[in-house]
């Protein structure tokens, strides 16, 4: 499935003459390991930053420090701001972030285990999401890789191909 999906997300992208860079944190790099898994990849993804640390995502991406603390590093508005400083460090046409709490420790009952938030960012639109993931780490990480792939094919510009 995950094969598939980064396979249409490449056609996709590929058919639009868009390009990609994408800013991961609980993924691990990959988000990235799918994307560049399909051959020809290299025409339309970039690159990514693995900003594990918060100190990474402020250096590297242009996360404002303020945000993190008064969001949270595992929040719609970080993952929006991942999205936005990886577009433009890297000159993308769109641009992913993805942040949560893969586990077994980290959760809070306001955010607990499994709970991850992605922003796309495409120019001047935002598109964030938050959902939880039932499961052990491994699990999250698979699944939030799957939701990711899926919502960028959704999000191309050009018209939304449907994901399976």
């Amino acid at each position: 499935m995950m094969q598939d999906l980064a396979a249409r997300l490449g056609r996709a992208l590929a058919a639009k003459g868009c390009t990609l860079a994408v800013a991961e944190s609980c993924t691990g790099g990959a988000l990235s390991a799918a994307i560049t898994s399909v051959p020809g990849s290299s025409g339309y993804f970039l690159g990514g930053v693995v900003a594990y640390h918060d100190s990474v995502k402020i250096r590297e991406l242009g996360v404002p420090e303020e945000l993190i603390g008064s969001a949270g590093a595992v929040s719609e508005q970080v993952a929006l701001a991942m999205a936005e400083g990886v577009r433009r460090r890297f000159g993308a046409r769109i641009g992913v972030g993805i942040t949560g709490i893969a586990g077994p420790g980290g959760g809070t009952e306001a955010k607990p285990v499994g709970t991850v938030c992605l922003g796309i960012s495409v120019g001047a639109v935002r598109h964030p999401g938050r959902r939880r993931f039932p499961g052990d780490r491994e699990s999250v990480r698979n699944r939030s890789v799957a939701w990711a792939l899926g919502e960028l094919i959704r999000r191309i510009p050009g018209g939304p191909e449907k994901a399976e």
